[in-house]
């Protein structure tokens, strides 16, 4: 079986261990500085009270008067969904996380360690505590189990059998299918607001109609294809922070700081000579509020120029002064280098770039996001029908 572990409105949630007593009001995360005034998920007080996430933030405000703004906390966020992700791999589960607030494990590994099925999903909801309000589906299909977490109630492990998947998902609204707003806004129009409608629209036409995407939608709709869940490398988890006696807003000071952070970590003996192949800087900002960004190298390296030169620059689209800096190296490579041969192959040079290439976009954006095509059907008259995308691990 296949869990889906789902907490609603994470960041939300995150942002709020500073201040629980928000938790009991109307609230709502505040959008980025820059960004659309479009407002995160809110509390179940603002929602009871008319406001909904995505709402345009002067809707929100004229709606209830009363709504409290949380600036989002996006290091804080990271931090407390690591410690879920420990947490469960602690208890045994191996764990790939979608997003902060999803992740899906197998509990095949573990059934009998914790005596069934449903004994594996209490365990895994109690590693997880109860003050995140999590629930947990189980299916046969990855998003038969996603849609499960999604209607179940908190501390609730729904299980879905492969045989009921169709009668589960069809009444279901639309909006637990990930699919663009825009095309959940043109099958709205022409009358498809629930799952079984969607799965019930033949599927050359919905790809002629909607393109890949809502192909894609219409395959999930119908339950999705069965997928194994490939646990993930934990991070390397070497951390060094400088706290600030005053808030900083000056660039050159903040530089300053960051050399010394980085000169601190490179020489940490946890690092043993290992590249650094993914680094992640992040503030405390004097507002309450943080601020973070990571960096993916395309060449792993340890010198601290090339290393300056990628993370330094990102100083200038700090949003306010802070009151702390942290400097994370959060995956480093397997080894500390390569033994050269005196004649390379033809071919090999392109070779070795093209498998760090593939590393750096792992690395960059998760499990499972490099794919490679494989023609199964070349005569069918349907795109997407003729070929599949299927993970490329090499």
């Amino acid at each position: 079986m296949i869990a889906s572990l789902l907490i609603p409105g994470f960041e939300l949630r995150a942002a709020l261990r500073k201040q629980p007593g928000l938790a009991l009001r109307p609230a709502a995360l505040a959008p980025l500085p820059g960004a659309e005034p479009l407002l995160g998920p809110v509390t179940a007080v603002a929602e009871r009270q008319g406001v909904r996430p995505g709402m345009r933030l002067g809707e929100a405000l004229a709606t209830c008067p009363g709504l409290v703004l949380v600036e989002q906390d996006p290091a804080a966020a990271e931090q407390a969904w690591e410690e879920v992700l420990r947490a469960l791999e602690d208890s045994g589960f191996a764990v790939d996380s979608a997003e902060a607030g999803c992740v899906y494990f197998e509990t095949r590994g573990v059934e009998r360690l914790y005596g069934g099925l449903e004994a594996a999903l209490k365990r895994a909801l109690a590693a997880v505590g109860t003050a995140w309000d999590a629930r947990v589906g189980a299916a046969e299909r990855r998003f038969a189990a996603l849609a499960a977490a999604t209607v179940a109630r908190a501390g609730q492990a729904l299980i879905v059998s492969d045989e009921r998947v169709p009668e589960f998902l069809a009444p279901l609204p639309l909006e637990v299918v990930p699919m663009d707003p825009r095309r959940r806004a043109e099958l709205r129009e022409l009358g498809v607001k629930k799952i079984g409608q969607l799965a019930g629209l033949p599927g050359s036409a919905v790809a002629e109609r909607l393109g890949p995407d809502g192909r894609r939608a219409w395959g999930l709709a119908r339950g999705g294809k069965p997928a194994r869940v490939r646990g993930r490398r934990p991070p390397a988890e070497i951390v060094e922070a400088l706290e600030f006696p005053e808030a900083i807003g000056n660039e050159l000071t903040l530089r300053r700081a960051f050399g010394a952070l980085l000169e601190t970590l490179l020489a940490r003996p946890e690092r043993a000579g290992r590249f650094v192949r993914k680094a992640a800087l992040s503030a405390q900002l004097v507002s309450g509020g943080s601020w973070r960004r990571a960096v993916t190298l395309r060449d792993p390296t340890a010198e601290p120029a090339r290393l300056k030169a990628a993370l330094a620059p990102k100083l200038t689209e700090l949003p306010a002064p802070v009151v702390e800096l942290r400097l994370e190296l959060v995956e480093l490579t397997e080894h500390d280098g390569q033994q050269l041969e005196l004649l390379p192959a033809a071919g090999a040079e392109l070779d070795v770039r093209l498998r760090e290439g593939l590393r750096q976009v792992r690395a960059s954006t998760g499990t499972g996001s490099v794919n490679q095509v494989v023609e199964v059907a070349p005569w069918s008259r349907i795109p997407e029908a003729r070929a599949l995308f299927v993970p490329r691990d090499d």
